[in-house]
């Protein structure tokens, strides 16, 4: 079974109240999951990482061995692609634990898309940030 997991994150200021978000939708577009949490202050580059994490996590539990990854972070996703190093001490970990959720499964590709195009996602970071 392959899936689609659609990641976001967001921080109102730069650091400043951060949550995240992700939805996990099989290939017929059926919600497997979807989770939206507030994580404290952060910057906009951990809480989209904290999305990513999160929802792979939820991925190796539901057992779904293919998952594309789609994120409006160009930098998440050039990142977990090796196209970029990561850099930010902050991100190091996070970047790790994604790395090792990734190895659970059998294959994970990375998209990034514009945020118009991550849409519930996005909507599920604005309303844990507005809870």
């Amino acid at each position: 079974m392959r899936a689609t997991l659609y990641t976001d994150g967001g921080a109102r200021g730069n650091p400043g109240p951060a949550a995240f978000a992700y939805v996990l939708e099989a290939a017929d577009g059926t919600v497997l999951a979807s989770h939206g949490e507030k994580i404290g202050v952060a910057t906009n580059n951990v809480a989209e990482y904290r999305g990513l994490v999160a929802g792979l996590e939820r991925a190796v539990e539901l057992g779904v061995p293919e998952v594309d990854v789609v994120s409006d972070s160009e930098l998440l996703v050039k990142q977990m692609r090796g196209e970029y190093r990561v850099k930010n001490e902050a991100l190091v970990d996070l970047s790790l634990q994604a790395s090792r959720l990734a190895r659970k499964l059998t294959r994970v590709t990375y998209r990034h898309v514009r945020r118009a195009h991550n849409e519930l996602a996005d909507r599920l970071v604005n309303e844990a940030l507005d809870a």
